[in-house]
């Protein structure tokens, strides 16, 4: 059987990385040690090469909580309650009640970082097996205080730790994870001024600070790799993954419609259209906006360069020294097959001896029963997200000739 790299991970390793913990938690300035040794703590230190770092954007008060789920990020973030989700932050007017407003919110998310802080401290101090006994009420409040503070991302956060005590056996390890990015978070917020502006840029988005698309405009013939929804008792949220032929790009669309309403966004999977695209400002900058089309979408038979497995985990792991709290990236497999794993499956090289494991989700959907039909014993080209969960295969195309064939 194929060594699978979910299997490289070690003690002394970050979560959702191969690389050891000091180097994967490590933000230029800033890092987060995990020690499990007779006990379990957290420890902050500062670097020495610290910068200045950019100041907030200006942010309305009114803000509603939007989920993000899945590979870039998964996480709930603030979207204006009057803007659409590639809007600017704040309408035009007076830019000096645009930062006392700005300011204003930094203070109160700045209280939410700080009580959250002590709420891990407490948890760490009394010891991870009171979590199961508590359940969830305690988080649920905690939570509901950070929506006060407006910080919905730290509230998403805070919300995940309260079902993972009840997530079955290894819950403790996987507590412990979440708190320790959680943790980095916090203090990556409360030193936000000592960071490099893209890695500032990403805490501000990760606590729930919404941005606007401010990067130059990218024009290039646009494939559509993959669309999918999700939705919740709010919110449906639709994800369009795109490459671009010519930058050799991979970039997300997102767009929100009400609950049990589509998206007004449709981009089938399969074709591909000319347009321009400008990138939020984050540190991978893989979150794009639409912009000015030049045609309208057309089939094609294009498709995107890929990778080995090993390669697509390396990328990963180079992801999170930019984003630590990133779940995913998106990764085009070249020449993998399907086979059964013990209890899963995973995605084989065809020319090596290594693996990405599927990850949990994918099991028993009529996505993976239709990708092994695919394949048929035969390499295959599959598109998915990558990340500490495993890979989640989205879109595959056949050996031969042959078109786009989605998987979600």
């Amino acid at each position: 059987m194929a060594d699978s790299p979910s299997s490289w991970a070690g003690p002394n390793f970050h979560p959702r990385c191969t690389t050891p913990l000091t180097i994967a938690l490590t933000c230029e300035n800033a890092a987060a040690e995990v020690v499990v040794s007779g006990g379990i703590y957290l420890r902050w230190h500062g670097s020495a090469r610290g910068g200045p770092g950019r100041g907030l954007g200006d942010e309305g008060d009114g803000v509603r909580a939007v989920r993000e789920p899945g590979g870039e990020g998964g996480r709930e973030r603030a979207v204006e309650r009057t803007a659409g989700p590639s809007a600017p932050a704040t309408a035009p007017g007076d830019p000096e009640a645009a930062r006392r407003r700005a300011e204003r919110r930094a203070e109160r998310i700045t209280a939410g970082a700080t009580e959250l802080e002590q709420r891990l401290a407490d948890l760490l101090r009394a010891g991870l097996a009171g979590a199961e006994q508590t359940g969830g009420g305690p988080w649920e409040e905690t939570a509901a205080r950070m929506v006060d503070a407006q910080a919905p991302g730290l509230a998403s956060r805070v919300r995940e730790l309260a079902a993972i005590p009840s997530s079955g056996p290894g819950w403790p390890v996987r507590l412990l994870e979440e708190c320790a990015l959680l943790h980095l978070l916090d203090r990556g917020w409360l030193h936000r001024e000592r960071l490099p502006d893209s890695l500032a840029a990403t805490v501000r988005s990760r606590v729930g600070l919404s941005t606007s698309a401010d990067g130059p405009p990218v024009r290039d013939h646009w494939l559509v790799l993959a669309q999918y929804d999700t939705a919740d008792a709010r919110l449906t949220t639709r994800r369009v993954w795109l490459y671009g032929a010519e930058t050799d790009r991979t970039v997300l669309l997102l767009s929100y419609g009400a609950a049990g309403r589509s998206p007004e966004l449709a981009l089938p999977v399969g074709l591909a259209l000319e347009a321009e695209v400008s990138a939020y400002p984050d540190a991978g900058r893989r979150r794009v906006a639409l912009g000015r089309r030049f045609a309208p979408p057309e089939p094609t038979r294009a498709r995107p360069r890929g990778v080995t497995t090993s390669r697509a985990a390396v990328r990963y792991g180079e992801a999170l020294r930019d984003d630590p709290w990133l779940d995913s990236v998106p990764v085009v497999l070249d020449r993998v097959v399907p086979v059964p794993d013990g209890d899963g499956w995973q995605l084989a090289d065809a020319d090596g001896d290594t693996a990405l494991p599927l990850a949990r989700t994918t099991g028993g959907q009529p996505g993976l029963w239709r990708l092994v039909a695919l394949s048929g014993g035969a390499p295959v080209t599959v598109f998915g997200e990558c990340g500490h969960r495993g890979f989640a295969p989205l879109t595959a195309w056949p050996a031969g000739p042959g078109t786009a064939v989605p998987l979600c």
